[in-house]
């Protein structure tokens, strides 16, 4: 957990590039990743070198060799020793100013071998944007502060910081409120068999929370060699089209110990993604009404729903994705819930005649406040490719432990536990009536209303009746009111008038 004194920190280094006139928070987070990124290398490879003096040997392919590193932008030889982030910290802030931007980010760019290579092979179009070289020592001096090498900590930290990219309101739909990719990670319970896929990851959000689940929950089968090796470069997928995303989600996964992710600039719903029956588990929240190359759109996703709609779209490239058995759980606007359209149909006939759908579960509106107020649900099912839909388990989320307005404060109302609980006892809910906040509906029910998955359609509401007083008995009331007001108001002017 983040300490006060590291948000602190946090914050200072927040409000140094604000004073530096840098006030965008994602140029805020991708230049602090960029330091974060020079100071993590040089950090693992001082480990590195304790490590191989200890036992009297020399580190094998080092990312700082002795000799010179040719920088190719400004062609002149360059000492490796100073690109090296315990070195350049102490140096005056004009030489330090013009070795980071000049050199050390330059290195940066070019580096592709080794562990640097997820992170790096994103870096070709970066662009170094602090220009004052007091900013930049005050931010190096902040980032110095970290312990890099305690990668949970570094984890809580990048999070911290990705919520006050969110919480300063610009760019924030790229961030899924972190308690709800919690939240629908312990719905699907991952584990060490599985293989992870978001395909719209952003700052790969659901796959940082997959990593964190299978690490508490997979300690000592990670010792074993095979397991940390798939964990490592196996387990997790993403992909997105926006560059500065993936270096961001590339540095958030580092951080969490997961040091080779396949992560990659992909348009998804393209027909260049030829990924089909691959994964074992799809978590995402892909983009609602988002822009969509019409030509480009793979034919066999189109083959499931003709559609431009790129929340039907996605939900159709899990079906593609996924090995048979393989789970997932996306956000979807509610609209896919229950529009008429052909393309809304079909969709909602492949989940449950095709595949197995097992829950919707509505959460409140004001869940991606203060971006939008968008009403989403969660849908999970499994693939099957041969049915298998029997009964769709409906949980009405009311409150998710914040208010549901702009400010998003911290209240005591919240549903989440409930709803893992319910989940997670299927068996418990045949006997609740429809009257609550969760029950089953059966799949024939289901197709004999259109498919519709809205859990208005399916519950009960139960209405009082409501006995209201005669009219003559009122007006009788209000002349009574009125008599005792007239004389209130006469024994008022008794006495001070």
């Amino acid at each position: 957990m983040i300490t006060g004194e590291i948000k602190n920190r946090i914050d200072a280094i927040w409000d140094t590039f604000w004073t530096g006139g840098i006030t965008n928070s994602l140029t805020i987070l991708e230049q602090m990743t960029y330091l974060f990124f020079m100071k993590m290398l040089d950090d693992a490879e001082t480990k590195r070198e304790a490590n191989a003096a200890l036992f009297g040997g020399k580190v094998s392919n080092p990312v700082f060799p002795e000799g010179n590193w040719h920088n190719p932008e400004t062609d002149r030889d360059v000492p490796y020793q100073g690109l090296r982030w315990h070195i350049f910290k102490n140096d005056e802030a004009t030489s330090m100013f013009n070795t980071i931007r000049n050199d050390v980010f330059v290195f940066i760019k070019n580096l592709g071998t080794g562990k640097a290579s997820a992170y790096s092979r994103f870096m070709k179009d970066a662009v170094f944007l602090i220009q004052n070289p007091r900013t930049l020592v005050k931010v190096v001096d902040g980032v110095d502060a970290l312990d890099m090498n305690d990668r949970d900590a570094m984890g809580d930290v990048y999070e911290y910081i990705l919520g006050k990219m969110a919480a300063s309101g610009n760019n924030g739909q790229f961030r899924t409120p972190r308690h709800i990719i919690r939240m629908m990670v312990q719905l699907m319970k991952p584990t060490l068999k599985d293989e992870i896929c978001d395909p719209a990851m952003g700052s790969a959000g659901f796959i940082v929370e997959s990593a964190k689940y299978i690490t508490d929950h997979f300690k000592s089968e990670l010792l074993k060699k095979e397991n940390a090796e798939h964990y490592k470069k196996g387990m997790f997928h993403g992909f997105d089209t926006d560059a500065t995303m993936l270096r961001i989600g590339a540095m958030n996964l580092m951080l969490h110990g997961v040091d080779e992710p396949d992560i990659a600039w992909r348009d998804s719903l393209s027909s260049s993604n030829t990924d089909k029956d691959r994964y074992t588990l799809c978590l995402a929240n892909p983009p609602f009404a988002g822009s969509v190359d019409s030509e480009d759109i793979s034919k066999s996703l189109l083959a499931i729903a003709n559609t431009k709609k790129t929340e039907l779209l996605f939900v159709s490239l899990f079906v593609r994705m996924l090995q048979l058995g393989g789970r997932c759980a996306s956000i979807v606007p509610d609209g896919v819930l229950f529009g008429n359209s052909n393309a809304h149909l079909a969709v909602r006939k492949q989940l449950i005649d095709n595949q197995r759908l097992q829950a919707v579960i509505s959460m409140p509106s004001g869940v991606f406040q203060p971006y939008s107020g968008v009403s989403t649900a969660i849908l999970i099912f499994t693939k099957t490719n041969a049915g298998g839909t029997d009964k769709v388990w409906f949980y009405d989320m009311q409150a998710d432990g914040f208010s549901l307005d702009q400010r998003r404060q911290e209240v005591e109302e919240n549903d989440i536990p409930d709803v893992i609980a319910r989940f997670n006892n299927l068996a418990g809910e045949e006997t609740r009536t429809r009257k609550g906040k969760s029950f089953l509906v059966p799949v024939d029910e289901i197709r004999e209303n259109d498919y519709v998955l809205s859990m208005n359609k399916y519950k009960e509401v139960e209405r009082e009746v409501v006995e209201y007083d005669k009219p003559e008995v009122i007006l009788d009331r209000i002349d009574n009111l009125e008599t005792e007001i007239s004389a209130a108001l006469a024994e008022f002017r008794a006495k001070f008038l």
